[in-house]
């Protein structure tokens, strides 16, 4: 029979340690560098799953060179390290593991690189959250309709602001001219020096101005649904075979085909991003200064202004500045609706 010592007598000797449990051990912030890693440029993303092309297409000059002949896809996943929200399509990016672009294989996407360019949106006004659209864009072209589904100037305008913020080059392409003719459209916004090209479809007339503007470029294409973007992307891009749909006699809008941004290689070279079709563009992301910047036809009306002058109010020196044919009531009346939905915004999130 054993006796047990009484717990009196107890002392440091007879102290047991624990095994150490597996995970304990402190985790450090340093992350490796990633030195080897290939550059890849984000060509779509879907469900978690991001296409790059390695090796990237390089900037030359403000333009983008196309991708060398012998360019794979590759299939990776994101690393833990970066949020969803982190990678966008036309990132550049950098990728470890199996980079070999074969069947089943997945590498993984460890870094972002930095952006030259970021074409953001919100859901609404009221919505803190921006999202964007696509990264390292040099051009947006807003794909409009004449007619079926008709022209939404208040769209356009929303998305000309977050194109000038990004600091991207913004072209309007009105499709669908044989159905109506878009000069009133096209009136609107000749004041702010945008280049503004038609587009029908019988004969796809002013096609090749189009194919022209795009070339050698990387173009973010948005637009809202029905206006003819896929359309127009499948006419752009041989094999491309983007979904297209018809307007809906009901409600007059059109039907969601695209449902994520694709990059896809234009016949003239150059890239277009076909993005699924918008209803809305939130700027809860822009600041009214930002906003006024966006309006230079506007800008320089400002300087008769009092101080401190909200810009909506009686002794604004906008409206002497649009009465003296400086630009239009409609632009005036447009910016000064933006105003006051970011206004609106930053008083909610205050």
């Amino acid at each position: 029979m054993v006796r047990r010592r009484s717990t009196a007598s107890w002392d440091e000797s007879d102290a047991r340690s624990r095994p150490p449990r597996r995970g304990t051990r402190p985790r450090t912030k340093d992350r490796p560098a990633h030195r080897d890693a290939l550059t890849g440029w984000v060509t779509t993303v879907d469900r978690g799953r991001y296409t790059c092309l390695v090796p990237a297409p390089e900037h030359t000059d403000g333009r983008t060179a196309d991708a060398p002949p012998d360019a794979l896809e590759v299939t990776a996943m994101r690393a833990r390290a970066l949020r969803p929200g982190d990678v966008a399509v036309g990132d550049r990016v950098g990728l470890v593991g199996d980079t070999s672009g074969g069947e089943n294989s997945l590498a993984r996407l460890v870094r972002v690189e930095e952006r030259t360019s970021a074409l953001r949106r919100s859901a609404d006004d009221t919505d803190p959250v921006e999202r964007v659209v696509v990264a390292n864009a040099d051009q947006v072209c807003l794909v409009v309709a004449a007619a079926d589904p008709q022209p939404n100037p208040r769209l356009v305008d929303r998305a000309l602001v977050a194109a000038w913020d990004a600091g991207v080059d913004p072209l309007l392409v009105v499709t669908k001219t044989d159905l109506a003719d878009p000069v009133d459209l096209v009136t609107a916004y000749s004041d702010l020096g945008l280049r503004v090209l038609g587009v029908s479809r019988e004969g796809w007339c002013g096609l090749d101005a189009v194919r022209g503007a795009l070339a050698g470029r990387v173009t973010a294409l948005v637009g809202p649904s029905g206006v003819g973007k896929s359309t127009l992307v499948n006419e752009l891009s041989p094999g491309a075979y983007r979904a297209v749909s018809t307007v809906s006699e009901t409600t007059g809008k059109g039907r969601h085909t695209s449902t994520s941004a694709i990059v896809l290689p234009l016949a003239t070279g150059g890239w277009a991003v076909d993005t699924p079709g918008i209803r809305s563009f939130g700027l809860a992301h822009v600041g009214p200064d930002e906003l006024l910047r966006a309006f230079p036809d506007l800008a320089d009306g400002t300087d008769e202004c009092p101080r401190g002058c909200s810009h909506d109010e009686e002794e604004c020196g906008l409206d002497a500045w649009v009465a003296a044919g400086h630009s239009s009531p409609a632009r005036l009346e447009s910016y000064r609706r933006l105003l006051g939905a970011l206004r609106a915004a930053a008083e909610t999130y205050d």
